[in-house]
C-alpha cells in the first residue's frame, strides 16, 4: 500500500501546479532551456533557475543537498553527490568525504530550523531496497517527532504537511551551518549562498524514496 500527501499548508497553490510533473519541470528547468539529460537529480543541479525554486538547499564543490519534494516530514532533505553513482562504493574519496560532511550540516540544519525529537538519517540502494530514483546515490535526513505517526498515517495512509516547500527551503538554508556543524572552517560554494568543506572536488555537476 502506497503512502498518500495531503498538503493542507498550500493546496491551491500546489493543484494550481499540476502536482509533481509540474514541480519536477520547474526545478530542472524544462521548457525553459533547461538541461535535459543526465538523472534527474542531475538536471536540477544543471537547471538555470534559482535555488529557491528547484529547492536546492545547499551546493558543495562534488556534493549537495536538497528538498524531496514529497516528505514524509516538513525538513525532509536530501543529501548526495553532485555526480550520478549507484553504490557507494563508485564515489570518490573526495565525494564520501564531502557527503558525510554534507549529512552533518544537514542534521545540525535539520535541529536548528525544527528543533526535532530525533533525526532519520539513512538511505536505500537499489530499487529493492526502496530507492524511487535508483540510479543516483542520495541520503535522506529528516526530523521527526514523538506520536508524528497519527491515525492519518496509520489507517489512510496519508501524511498532512502543514508547510509549504518554499518556507521549508528558507528555514534550512538559513539553518545551514557554515562549519558543518562541528566548529570547524568551510569556504563559499557554489550557487547563491551555500557552502561547502574546504577543499577540491571531482565530481561533476532531487521527492522519492
Amino acid at each position: 500500500m502506497s503512502l498518500d500527501h495531503l498538503w493542507s499548508g498550500w493546496r491551491a497553490a500546489y493543484v494550481a501546479a499540476a502536482g509533481e510533473a509540474a514541480v519536477v519541470r520547474r526545478q530542472t528547468g524544462e521548457g525553459t532551456g533547461g538541461v535535459g539529460e543526465g538523472s534527474l537529480f542531475e538536471r536540477i543541479l544543471a537547471a538555470d533557475v534559482p535555488d529557491s525554486e528547484s529547492y536546492v538547499v545547499w551546493r558543495g564543490s562534488a556534493c549537495a543537498a536538497l528538498l524531496n519534494i514529497y516528505p514524509y516530514t516538513n525538513g525532509h532533505l536530501m543529501v548526495l553527490p553532485r555526480r550520478a553513482v549507484v553504490d557507494v562504493g563508485e564515489l570518490s574519496e573526495v565525494e564520501a568525504s564531502e557527503l558525510w560532511w554534507g549529512i552533518r550540516s544537514a542534521v545540525a540544519a535539520v535541529r536548528a530550523a525544527y528543533s526535532p525529537d530525533g533525526v532519520n538519517v539513512g538511505m536505500n540502494l537499489g530499487e529493492a531496497a526502496g530507492a524511487g530514483i535508483p540510479d543516483h546515490l542520495h541520503v535522506h535526513v529528516l526530523p521527526r517527532w514523538a506520536g508524528d505517526t497519527n491515525f492519518m498515517t496509520a489507517v489512510a495512509q496519508t501524511r498532512v504537511m502543514p508547510e509549504a516547500l518554499g518556507d521549508t527551503w528558507s528555514k534550512l538554508r538559513a539553518a545551514w551551518p557554515a562549519d558543518g556543524g562541528l566548529g570547524g572552517e568551510g569556504v563559499a560554494g557554489e550557487g547563491d549562498g551555500g557552502v561547502a568543506p574546504a577543499g577540491g572536488g571531482d565530481g561533476s555537476v532531487a521527492g522519492d524514496g
